[in-house]
């Protein structure tokens, strides 16, 4: 589905059924050179039990139009012009690696607009080392490479994520080769991967949200250790939100290396 966000197209996936605004609402947001396919298990399952499903593109990404995010507070603004654009009251949230920073920010800036705050591989700060901030933008193959290499614990995926025989690695790396060729104008990937270095909100948002939140961590991330998500799920405890953790044996793309354990986690989560 295409909605006109900001004056430009952005493509949303809808997991394969109409939209249908009597239903309940959850948006998906991927992560750092990643696009809405990172979603495919989880969005066409939610689609086919009562949900509506955006998983969206991000500006400059793929097969949405418009400038690319150069910080995760202009990322969570277009997140809120999305649901305007959409006709979406309240929305549950659900983001990956830097989509989490961009589902918090927006789920504090939205209030009770949002029902439920998911944060899949985060961590706050959400630094990123400057050795591969500078082959993001340099040498980005290189850097690709080393990202696809640090993001995984499994060779291949489940036959639920992307079927038997699938070639994880070489999927991701063509994802990413696809995802960085679409936007001629700005490297997205050096772009993300310094939004993600400078947010510097993390806590205080993490504060000003009303919704419950899921933390679904890797136990083998590299990327997004999960040490270091616990200065965000101390300070939610502490702020007295209703808060969810869960740790599963895989590293940093947990949609495709436990896709029934996440599209399960988000499920029940998604319930209460």
């Amino acid at each position: 589905m295409d909605l006109l966000v900001n004056g430009a197209t952005t493509y949303c996936y809808t997991g394969g059924k109409p939209f249908d605004a009597a239903q309940p609402t959850v948006v998906f947001i991927h992560g750092v050179l990643n696009d809405h396919s990172v979603w495919s298990l989880q969005s066409r399952y939610l689609a086919h039990h009562g949900w509506n499903v955006l998983a969206v593109d991000l500006p400059g990404h793929s097969r949405s139009e418009g400038e690319a995010p150069s910080c995760v507070e202009d990322a969570a603004g277009f997140i809120a012009a999305l649901l305007d654009a959409a006709g979406v009251q309240h929305a549950a949230l659900v983001g990956h690696s830097w989509g989490s920073l961009i589902a918090l920010e927006a789920a504090s800036r939205l209030k009770d607009r949002i029902s439920h705050l998911v944060l899949v591989g985060t961590a706050f700060p959400m630094k990123v080392s400057p050795a591969l901030l500078d082959a993001s933008l340099n040498e980005p193959m290189k850097a690709l490479a080393l990202v696809n290499v640090f993001s995984r614990s499994t060779l291949a995926p489940p036959p639920s994520a992307l079927g038997p025989g699938t070639w994880v690695y070489g999927a991701s790396m063509a994802l990413g080769r696809r995802v960085l060729a679409s936007n001629r104008q700005v490297n997205v990937f050096h772009r993300g991967f310094k939004a993600c270095d400078s947010y510097a909100n993390g806590e205080a948002a993490i504060q000003a949200i009303t919704c419950p939140v899921l933390f679904l961590l890797g136990e083998h991330d590299q990327m997004t250790q999960p040490k270091a998500a616990q200065g965000l799920v101390k300070a939610a405890r502490a702020s007295g939100k209703s808060v969810q953790v869960t740790n599963l044996p895989v590293g940093h793309h947990q949609m495709t290396e436990a896709p029934d354990a996440t599209l399960f986690a988000i499920r029940d989560f998604l319930k209460t």
